[in-house]
């Protein structure tokens, strides 16, 4: 089961963005600052504490420039297994769509505990990216 957010618009471009969501430094900024804490990252990897559910990690596993950054769970710090992609959609130059797709990796019981807290993640971080000023 896939966990779809809404589409996002953002006015920049999706080559700003996908520099900006493709380093892991950069992420911490899209995510919600009052549930994550303890972040750490490397340029591929990252690791944070999550209330109520504890630390998990994050590692990019593809990468297509400018329209596709897709993550998976660090097993390393992960007892939660899932999918995240990120997909950028230029509709002009500093016009882009953006969608996120969640797809946790679980016993089907959990699904409907998660579903709701998965897509309530997913488009706060979509409304942080349509608002969020991407450097340059």
């Amino acid at each position: 089961m896939k966990i779809e957010s809404r589409i996002g618009k953002s006015a920049h471009s999706d080559q700003k963005i996908f520099t900006f969501i493709s380093n892991f430094h950069n992420f911490k900024e899209l995510l919600p600052a009052d549930k994550v804490s303890g972040w750490e990252a490397s340029e591929e990897k990252c690791s944070f504490q999550v209330d109520p559910l504890g630390r998990t990690g994050l590692m990019i596993i593809e990468k297509k420039p400018f329209s596709l950054v897709k993550m998976s769970s660090d097993p390393e710090f992960s007892s939660y297994q899932f999918n995240i992609w990120i997909q950028l959609k230029k509709v002009a130059p500093d016009d882009t769509r953006i969608k996120i797709t969640i797809e946790p990796l679980v016993n089907k019981m959990l699904l409907p505990m998660i579903k709701l807290p998965l897509k309530k993640l997913a488009d706060g971080i979509i409304n942080k990216m349509e608002s969020y000023d991407f450097p340059s």
